[in-house]
């Protein structure tokens, strides 16, 4: 029998794994539709599966701040777009990497806005953290291009979208604030396709206003469809993972989605990270994990 530590840490492999998958999806269904396109069938079957759940279950939390609610909706879809983006734009283990540099955004922004002391393993994680940047777009190399620098900006969106959730944590259901960013993530997208044809963005925003696409192949409605069940079980697993098992430990197992990703991103035509990216991912985690221990 696997001791509760044990299956926490399974859960959050498998976690991991499926959240790696589908970021490998995205990056397929990427050759037929835009970002944008993933970003809203995957929020409008979130969505749904949402709405379900609070139909079964209602919540009794009272709710309030709303404006706070719809800011973490959009600071949410905005951390979702640009993920999605730089997964459809650089390798797949670099986008997610950079997009797990939300802890160390988290710790400024509680620092600045929440008043939350920064201790001396908090600085030094943030200094290793973005050494650790550094190395993997190689900003003197001149290899920092527009994609890395969305992918930092999702990380920073993120963690502001998480910086928002301890504000209302105790006024609404954990499903209420993910339907926040679910909803935004459908209804947002659902206007940029309607002033698509009106707009001419500058190849830096085009990414912001596709052509939306209904002719889809049988076999990207099934990827679409595959995403969204990937999407929910991964949450249901990672859930399942903190319920059983030491939010430290299951942090730390929480990284492995990032070799996860590299090896299907090299599956997929990725090239292979070489050392100084390898170096740099390495000092992400660590100080994400320094973080988690501060």
């Amino acid at each position: 029998m696997l001791s509760k530590i044990d299956r926490g840490v399974l859960f959050m492999l498998v976690s991991a794994l499926i959240s790696a998958m589908n970021g490998a999806i995205a990056k397929v269904l990427s050759q037929d539709i835009s970002a944008l396109e993933i970003v809203f069938y995957r929020n409008l079957i979130g969505v749904i599966v949402i709405l379900a759940t609070l139909q079964h279950t209602p919540t009794k939390l009272p709710g309030g701040k709303i404006h706070l609610l719809l800011l973490r909706g959009f600071l949410g879809f905005s951390a979702m777009i640009l993920f999605f983006y730089t997964i459809t734009t650089i390798p797949l283990g670099i986008a997610i990497t950079l997009n797990k540099t939300s802890p160390l955004f988290v710790t400024i922004l509680a620092f600045f806005l929440l008043k939350e002391r920064l201790p001396p393993t908090g600085l030094m994680a943030l200094l290793i953290g973005f050494l650790g940047v550094a190395l993997i777009t190689k900003p003197l190399g001149l290899a920092f291009s527009y994609e890395h620098f969305l992918g930092l900006m999702g990380g920073f969106l993120a963690a502001a979208a998480y910086t928002t959730i301890k504000k209302i944590k105790h006024l609404y259901d954990a499903r209420v604030i993910v339907l926040s960013f679910m909803m935004m993530g459908f209804v947002l997208p659902l206007l940029l396709f309607l002033m698509a044809p009106y707009i001419q963005a500058p190849d830096y925003l085009k990414f912001l206003f596709p052509e939306f696409i209904w002719n889809l192949s049988l076999m990207t409605w099934s990827l679409i469809g595959a995403m969204g069940v990937i999407s929910t079980l991964s949450q249901y697993l990672l859930t399942r993972a903190y319920s059983a098992s030491k939010a430290g430990i299951i942090g730390v197992i929480s990284y492995t989605n990032i070799p996860f990703a590299i090896g299907f991103g090299y599956m997929l035509g990725d090239s292979f990270p070489d050392f100084w990216t390898f170096t740099g991912i390495a000092l992400i985690v660590l100080g994400g994990l320094l973080v988690k221990k501060g």
